[in-house]
């Protein structure tokens, strides 16, 4: 077997800025706490990677191979063998995702839409759902320290680097396994819609206020603490600073 590319460019792009973007919300937001003057930014770089999920679940269903759902969707029974396998040693090996980053990749998916979710409930001023939305934050950061835990196991288990072949794109296998493209133009789209989307935000963001405007939605969010909104809350509130 030689190297053959296994991972679209779209597929890395988006595992490394999810990854990049989930360290820097949680740092922002569970280390420095939301009195910090970056807190506000947390929650933009939410919103773009939910937008980025949106683009993550469509390339799922009309990506190239092993970017499709359908070719890591796996039963209870696959995922335990597989974490047997990892345990002990041996198992069978997997070109594309294995059962154990599939449970992961679907679990963090969801759980990254739940957040968006209660980010936009709690910019439009329901607090209820605070205490949802931190929950969903630090379940989020367990499933990514045993994502990373998992991918560490199974490197040493199978002796095969999958985090250098998500960077490089390619694996031991087959020339029939391998992908035709790497789809470089769709990865563009990718990063322009991501970019213009993340540009929109921060433009549209008011300091004073601390509020933002979804792009095309058009809904105004409050993404902190407004110290100006004295006279009347919420989204009121914010208003009238603004027209001030």
């Amino acid at each position: 077997m030689n190297p053959v590319l296994i991972w679209d460019l779209p597929t890395r792009l988006f595992h490394w800025l999810l990854s990049g973007a989930f360290i820097a919300a949680a740092i922002i937001a569970l280390a420095l706490g939301e009195h910090s003057p970056l807190f506000p930014y947390h929650a933009m770089i939410g919103l773009t990677v939910a937008l980025m999920v949106c683009l993550r679940i469509f390339w799922g269903i009309a990506g190239t191979r092993y970017a499709k759902f359908g070719t890591f969707i796996f039963g209870p029974a696959a995922v335990i063998e597989y974490m047997k396998g990892t345990v002990v040693g041996g198992g069978k090996r997997y070109i594309g995702h294995n059962p154990g980053s599939a449970l992961a990749i679907f679990a963090l998916l969801a759980l990254i839409l739940a957040m968006a979710v209660t980010g936009i409930m709690l910019g439009q001023g329901n607090e209820g759902v605070k205490e949802v939305h931190e929950v969903l934050a630090w379940v989020t950061v367990g499933f990514v320290v045993a994502h990373v835990l998992g991918v560490a196991l199974h490197t040493v288990r199978h002796r095969e680097n999958i985090t250098l072949s998500m960077i490089h794109g390619k694996k031991q296998a087959e020339p029939s396994d391998a992908i035709a493209s790497a789809k470089p133009i769709i990865a563009v789209v990718f990063l322009a819609i991501a970019g213009v989307w993340a540009g929109a935000l921060i433009r549209s963001y008011n300091p004073a206020t601390q509020t933002t405007t979804l792009p095309l939605i058009g809904t105004v969010l409050q993404l902190g603490e407004n110290e100006g909104g004295e006279e009347s809350g919420g989204k009121e509130g914010t208003k009238a600073d603004d027209d001030d």
